[in-house]
């Protein structure tokens, strides 16, 4: 008797090849049979996936859930989205090792870096662990609707050695660096998959600082390096790199010769991220290909690339230009719920004076923040609307519609924005849309050195929802897309299970063959789509997030537990944590 039979599905079993009509069976958490066909045996439950597909459960490798896994076993909304496995503590970013002197300064670089507000944290938070070791007993002793795993970061890294040194990003000496790498060798051994590190001048401390790492000298990266290395494992080094931005191609192309190095010297598995930058949009292809060139050095660098364009979501219920306005701003004071709001706003007068108000005022918003909201540039603006198109022609654009109407896009913006009861949003594509199409992403997603990546679960809460990028691959690259080429399906679901899984060492998982883990999705493919990004306010204190929702999964599946049937959390919670190695 299985405890779990899928039966009648076209099974897409993650390695690639042909798909098949078949059944899968779990039993004690692992697959014991996959077949061609019908296969014997009764089973305690019974899915019926006929007209469905059957793949492996996704493997995310970019998340920031160091936080939300404390307070949210649903993970969501990754767990939405197929996920069954997911990897956190990315760009250098995290929560221990931490003295109890170092936890606001680590809150606050989480909040300007991430998005995620500071009192969430404070709230959410036990900290019931100083050392990383300790942090990942922390999250061993929860249960999730999806297994986690974690680098260790460099911020807290830098910080639990350097103190308030650290936030000068000077050069580190002999002997911190060998701190660090004892901090880094002790939490690999311990289970972490990696460590992390961000060399982006723009993620800043909540001071404004670059964060601790950001300039790290080679002697620092290549100690600790070594002393991952040591570990006799192969961790991943994973990095948001310099010049990503596209600001500044020469030191971005300087970054992939360092991390060649590192990962020829040290055997050691690199992964940075890659975006197509408005500002160089060709650069990303050299990067590419750099990586591609490291490979006769004997390196392995898989940058992660996203799969639709990357960018924030304005609304009125998020951030948008009209915040730094003082008659926005006394309207919304005078107002004492967001219905109330809405209709205010809908007053021509109200609106016209909104309108023609040219003095900026203070948010309290992060400057970043604000000064891409200020400055946002309308052919770069686009609604979602109900059934959102992420590779919208310009003719959507607001500057596009202005022109048509013969208004000002601040007018077009204006107007949409109290659309749907003033739930609208609008998508402003920084990057991976230079060229008004998703060419270059069809391009960076099938270059053979790229890995899936970037989906940024649980982070940039108020103004960017990209978790939902796991469903985006089925239902825009292999269904959706009208402008270009497309995927196949059996290729689109390898990326993000077999391709993710074996680049962090899950050997476990990633596909549907014996012996591996009973982590399945069930997925009607006619009827997968994602819905409209929403505002809700379930964070601790009330706070609100963006998330996005979908429709078409069946069934979500963590080790032969149905944790999600026909788009719905079941309360399950067999996710553990994941410790590299063991």
């Amino acid at each position: 008797m299985f405890d779990l039979k899928i039966t009648g599905g076209t099974i897409v079993d993650g390695t690639g090849a042909e798909a098949y009509v078949g059944d899968v069976a779990i039993t004690d958490g692992v697959i014991v049979a996959v077949s061609r066909g019908p296969l014997e045996g009764d089973a305690a439950e019974t899915i019926d996936a006929t007209g469905r597909i059957v793949t492996p459960g996704f493997v995310d490798i970019h998340s920031h859930y160091d936080g939300q896994a404390f307070f949210d076993q649903s993970l969501s909304p990754s767990s939405g989205h197929g996920v069954t496995t997911v990897v956190m503590g990315v760009c250098g970013i995290g929560f221990a090792p931490a003295r109890p002197d170092a936890h606001e300064m680590l809150i606050e670089t989480m909040e300007s870096v991430e998005d995620i507000p500071g009192d969430v944290l404070r709230a959410g938070l036990p900290w019931d662990w100083e050392t990383f070791p300790e942090f990942l007993d922390a999250l061993d002793r929860r249960t999730y609707s999806m297994d986690v795993a974690a680098h260790i970061g460099h911020v807290p890294v830098r910080t639990y050695v350097m103190g308030e040194k650290a936030l000068e990003n000077g050069p580190a000496t002999d002997a911190e660096i060998q701190q660090m790498a004892d901090i880094v060798r002790e939490a690999i051994e311990a289970g972490a998959v990696g460590f992390s590190s961000s060399r982006v001048a723009g993620h800043t401390t909540g001071k404004g600082d670059p964060v601790p790492g950001t300039y790290a000298t080679e002697d620092e990266l290549f100690g600790i390096a070594a002393a991952m290395a040591s570990t006799g494992r192969k961790p991943v080094f994973e990095l948001a790199e310099a010049g990503a931005d596209g600001q500044d191609a020469e030191a971005a192309i300087k970054e992939v010769d360092w991390m060649r190095r590192v990962s020829a010297e040290f055997g050691l598995p690199v992964s940075f991220l890659i975006l197509q930058a408005n500002a160089a949009p060709e650069l990303w292809r050299d990067l590419l290909d750099a990586c591609v060139a490291a490979e006769a050095d004997g390196a392995v660098l898989r940058p992660q690339v996203a799969n639709r364009p990357f960018g924030m979501l304005l609304g009125l219920r998020t951030r948008h230009p009209f915040l730094v306005r003082p008659t926005f701003q006394r309207v919304q004071a005078e107002t004492s719920s967001f219905e109330e709001l809405v209709e205010r706003l809908r007053d021509p007068e109200v609106r016209a004076a909104i309108l023609a108000d040219e003095e900026m005022v203070e948010t309290g918003l992060p400057f970043e923040t604000m000064g891409l909201i200020a400055t946002f540039m309308p052919h770069l603006a686009f609604p979602v609307g109900e059934e959102p198109d992420y590779e919208p022609e310009a003719s959507e654009s607001l500057a596009a519609r202005a022109e048509a109407a013969g208004v000002t896009p601040n007018e077009v913006f204006y107007d949409l924005m109290l659309e749907f009861d003033g739930e609208a949003l609008f998508l402003i594509p920084y990057f991976n849309y230079a060229n008004g199409n998703q060419d270059a992403v069809y391009e960076m997603i099938t270059h053979p050195a790229a890995l899936m990546g970037l989906a940024d679960g649980g982070a940039h809460l108020a103004t960017i929802c990209d978790a939902s990028m796991p469903t985006y691959q089925l239902s825009h690259w292999v269904k959706g897309r009208t402008r270009g080429p497309r995927l196949e399906l059996e290729r689109a679901v390898k990326m993000q299970t077999l391709d993710t899984a074996e680049f962090y060492g899950f050997h476990d998982r990633g596909t549907l063959e014996v012996g591996k883990k009973g982590d399945v999705n069930v997925i009607d493919l006619d009827r997968l789509a994602l819905q409209m990004p929403r505002s809700i306010d379930d964070l601790p204190g009330g706070a609100r997030r963006l998330i996005q929702e979908a429709v078409g999964y069946d069934a979500t599946i963590v080790s032969g537990v149905v944790v999600r049937r026909d788009d719905t959390d079941t309360g399950a919670r067999p996710g553990r944590l994941v410790r590299a190695g063991r």
